[in-house]
């Protein structure tokens, strides 16, 4: 029996169970759509990023060389997962993007704290802070701005506003703005600069906590490349691989990659911290009716 048959199962069943275990990771809740056609491969293809697929490609390469040359045919399939699936394992999570978005939003509270102060009001203090917003949330900030701006209610656009900076904090914010819109009250300002600082030792402490989720990243990055350099080398000049170029030791090996990505998963859903519940929003009501 030629060895090609059971290296193509084998690489079934790997896809198979990395498939699996990516369909169990709970995805994030997204609004409905009212018609949703079914994307075809090429489709998903096309959508993705240039380098993605220039790895994808270069992957595939690699693994029909490598089959090729050594007999494992289970290396086209292998090849190509390895070359784009281990970099994202391996990357930080998007922790670091949602700590910059939360330092944008102390730093804004705190100018428009700074712009209450002057006398102004709450609308005109919001459209007063739209030059010295931060990137991160500039988009969202000018959305504020532009529904103001079209005669929107402030309780409205400040509810909106929450929605797409989409995050507790931001509510917070929003909640704070809501009332001080309500009453018109003097203490709005220092209510803000208050908040501000609550925000700023909340980033500190997500930096702090990051530093050191960082630190068993790195020592799985290095594992995962020296073993694989050694594994490499052993494969080019030694008889250590041998078992595994017949049709069985290519199921038992698919059975240890499978474990190994299966752990870098599952380090990986320990490192990203679970995002406080939102109170304002349809994200509020829908987290009210579960």
């Amino acid at each position: 029996m030629t060895p090609l048959i059971p290296g193509l199962g084998g690489a079934m069943v790997v896809a198979g169970l990395i498939g699996v275990t990516l369909g169990l990771r709970p995805a994030p809740a997204r609004p409905p759509v009212a018609s949703r056609s079914r994307v075809p491969f090429a489709g998903r293809l096309a959508r993705m990023s240039r380098r993605t697929q220039t790895m994808l490609v270069a992957g595939l390469v690699l693994g029909l060389l490598v089959a090729l040359l050594t007999g494992w045919f289970i290396a086209i399939v292998l090849a190509p997962a390895v070359v784009v699936g281990l970099p994202t394992l391996l990357s930080a999570p998007p922790s670091a993007s949602r700590i910059n978005r939360l330092e944008a939003m102390e730093e804004w509270t705190r100018s428009l704290s700074g712009v209450l102060t002057v006398g102004v009001g709450l609308e005109q203090a919001l459209i007063a802070t739209l030059r010295s917003t931060p990137d991160a949330i500039r988009p969202e900030v000018n959305q504020l701005v532009a529904r103001l701006r079209a005669r929107w209610s402030t309780e409205q656009a400040l509810r909106a506003f929450a929605d797409q900076l989409d995050d507790a904090t931001g509510d917070l914010i929003a909640a704070n703005l809501i009332l001080g819109a309500r009453r018109r009250g003097a203490g709005l300002a220092t209510v803000l600069d208050s908040l501000a600082e609550s925000v700023a030792a909340d980033v500190r402490a997500r930096r702090a906590i990051e530093a050191d989720r960082a630190k068993p990243r790195a020592t799985a990055r290095w594992v995962t490349i020296i073993t694989v350099s050694v594994l490499g080398f052993l494969a080019l000049t030694g008889d250590y691989v041998q078992p595994y170029t017949t049709p069985f030791g290519q199921v038992i090996l698919v059975v240890l990659l499978v474990a190994y990505v299966a752990t870098l998963i599952w380090m990986r859903s320990m490192a990203t911290g679970a995002p406080l519940p939102r109170f304002i929003g349809a994200a509020a009501k829908e987290g009210a009716h579960r």
